[in-house]
């Protein structure tokens, strides 16, 4: 039942964002105890054969399975081994679910101490994908550090994307900074609000209280 509801769930006909993406029906929690069970004894060949797989859920797997090695290895200043390889890979992280649980953790870990002018590499780069990866990135940064400089920044670059796939992990981000810095938020929407998708907009702002948030989308 699951392989049979995910390809549509994840878009995967002719001119979708999933175009021929393969489902074994395996569901998240599963592959995390696989990831969690295997981390320490598979190879980086094989997390490469398994992002090169057509299934989803080897991908994310595979993906699983790197983030617990950057994680280990991050504990002995060994990490930029697996960043590498990431944004080597990067290309098969290609959807959303898979850079949403991988992009933070990885990417944005690494950079963290880091100048991250490859994040606004990634945001300019003709691939779906490797924008989501740059926003979903800061992250780490927002949570950690109520570092709001980059996804402000990169917020700013995301107002004319085309895809509404953009739209929503921008404005989540720009949700997750409000929760940290109301004020730096709500200054950046006062600023843009009127030339923010819409869906940006109402992602972003969500958890504000009604009356705020009606102010905001009567600006649209």
């Amino acid at each position: 039942e699951k392989a049979e509801f995910l390809p549509r769930f994840f878009k995967t006909g002719k001119g979708e964002y999933g175009e021929g993406d393969r489902f074994h029906g395996v569901v998240v929690p599963d592959q995390r105890k696989v990831a969690n069970k295997f981390s320490s004894t598979t190879s980086k060949e094989v997390i490469i054969e398994l992002l090169h797989s057509p299934f989803h859920e080897e991908r994310l797997t595979a993906l699983l399975i790197l983030c617990n090695k950057f994680n280990q290895a991050k504990k002995i200043g060994k990490e930029k081994e697996w960043f590498d390889l990431y944004l080597t890979m990067a290309d098969r992280v290609n959807n959303w679910d898979l850079v949403d649980a991988s992009a933070h953790i990885i990417v944005g870990q690494y950079l963290e101490d880091k100048d991250r002018s490859i994040l606004y590499t990634l945001a300019k780069e003709n691939s779906l994908w490797k924008n989501r990866i740059a926003v979903v990135a800061t992250w780490h940064f927002i949570r950690k550090n109520s570092d709001l400089k980059d996804i402000l920044q990169l917020s700013e670059i995301m107002l004319t994307h085309k895809h509404d796939l953009m739209h929503k992990a921008t404005g989540w981000m720009l949700r997750e900074g409000w929760k940290k810095d109301a004020k730096q938020i709500e200054k950046f929407l006062d600023k843009f609000a009127t030339q923010m998708p819409r869906t940006m907009l109402r992602y972003a702002i969500e958890k504000m209280e009604e009356t705020k948030r009606k102010g905001y989308l009567n600006l649209r």
